[in-house]
């Protein structure tokens, strides 16, 4: 499948692991160890196709409020992406709060500059979009006549450029708090798949009907 533009920059919204795990009789936490291969095979697929950028959601700030098993399982599955992705030499960049005691000690190094690679990979960790905001508006206030469009710049996701395309597999339509401001004028597409189950032919299927989306922000 060709395409005649592909978005620059994609945001994925792994959603469905616990459903999956629940339906085969397994333990929820189950479903995050599952989804770490569909992320996996996706980055290469991004990779191939000559995407720039893409940014996935690891677990929000509201994730960690789960039952204690669920949240070691989805730390120990964040911990083993971001190896991967390192090892698999893409320009990482961990996004989240690592104040918190619950953030994986191994992403941290990650979390001040971007690792060298060939393609921009921005994994949101112990993220919340409100921790975010908050970040901006407490540089405003320590900066004299900051501008409102020099917002992006003191964001704490200021590193993550804008998304032209958001798609979100396990059947919800919504954004869940992700990167709204980077996401503001992006694409939604959402698939029913729950996350394990996912296959790359769905993200093609995405960017076909990417190509028919009006793409100019209300110009």
């Amino acid at each position: 499948m060709s395409f005649s533009r592909l978005p620059r920059h994609v945001g994925f919204i792994p959603d469905g692991n616990r459903r999956w795990a629940r339906a085969r009789g397994l333990p929820p936490g189950d479903g995050y160890a599952a989804g770490l291969e569909p992320g996996f095979r996706l980055m290469q697929c991004c990779r191939e196709l000559g995407i720039e950028e893409v940014s996935i959601y690891g677990f929000t700030k509201e994730n960690v409020h789960r039952p204690a098993a669920q949240v070691d399982a989805f730390r120990k599955a964040c911990a083993k992406f971001g190896r991967y992705a390192i090892e698999a030499g893409v320009a990482l960049l961990v996004v989240g709060d690592t104040r918190s005691a619950l953030f994986p000690d191994e992403l941290r190094p990650f979390t001040e500059q971007r690792t060298e690679g060939d393609i921009r990979v921005n994994f949101l960790v112990n993220y919340g979009w409100q921790w975010d905001l908050h970040t901006a508006l407490k540089h405003a206030q320590q900066m004299e006549n900051l501008p409102f469009s020099s917002t992006n710049d003191v964001l704490a996701s200021r590193q993550v450029s804008r998304i032209e395309l958001v798609v979100r597999w396990g059947g919800r339509a919504r954004l869940s708090g992700f990167l709204p401001l980077q996401s503001a004028y992006a694409d939604f597409y959402s698939l029913e798949t729950l996350w394990p189950e996912m296959r790359p032919e769905e993200f093609l299927t995405a960017l076909d009907w990417y190509q028919t989306q009006d793409v100019t922000m209300g110009g």
